[in-house]
């Protein structure tokens, strides 16, 4: 099958029926993309999370540029922005057409109570997945725990957060990580 055209199929189908956002589209990317066409590895698909998340944007959406990017370039990243954005444009569009009449309907109410719950699950999996492909251990999970406790609770912004990250990444890796460090002749 021709790529561009299996890449439109693979993240049209993710971009249709994933809910529960960025997060909750990662863990079907990953299947798609890891595990059945092996398009990329584990470790490629987390560095590719990593930059997805350090720019503004929707994370799924910025994770399926970047793997069109790596696969195909210009053109690839195009296909599958497109895949993974055009189902949601038109269920959104439908949504808003149809869904102002229904909206205090006890069984549209009912159905969307129960797909809270499924929408954690959705998004705990790609972070669990993440966190372990990372080599992320319970001692390094204080800092994006310390960090989401300053963010919610003390309204420290998040931009400080990221410099802080970025500055402390730095004095690690320059004076605390030996497996960085690299030999001099």
């Amino acid at each position: 099958m021709n790529f561009y055209l299996d890449a439109f199929l693979t993240f049209s189908k993710i971009g249709a029926f994933t809910f529960g956002g960025g997060w909750a589209m990662l863990s079907l990317i990953e299947k798609e993309v890891v595990q059945k066409k092996k398009w990329l590895s584990e470790e490629e698909f987390v560095d590719t999370i990593a930059i997805a998340q350090s720019l503004p944007g929707i994370l799924a959406v910025n994770t399926a540029i970047f793997i069109g990017y790596r696969l195909r370039k210009i053109k690839g990243s195009l296909v599958c922005f497109f895949a993974t954005t055009l189902p949601s444009f038109v269920i959104i569009l439908l949504i808003a057409m149809f869904f102002t009449q229904y909206k205090d309907n006890p069984t549209i109410i009912s159905i969307f109570k129960g797909i809270r719950p499924a929408i954690v699950a959705l998004i705990a999996v790609p972070v669990f997945n993440t966190a372990k492909t990372a080599k992320i251990t319970w001692k390094t999970a204080i800092i994006p725990i310390t960090a989401a406790l300053l963010i919610s609770f003390l309204g420290v912004s998040p931009i400080f957060i990221v410099l802080a990250a970025i500055v402390g990444g730095i004095i690690y890796g320059r004076y605390f990580d030996k497996t960085t460090k690299t030999e001099k002749p």
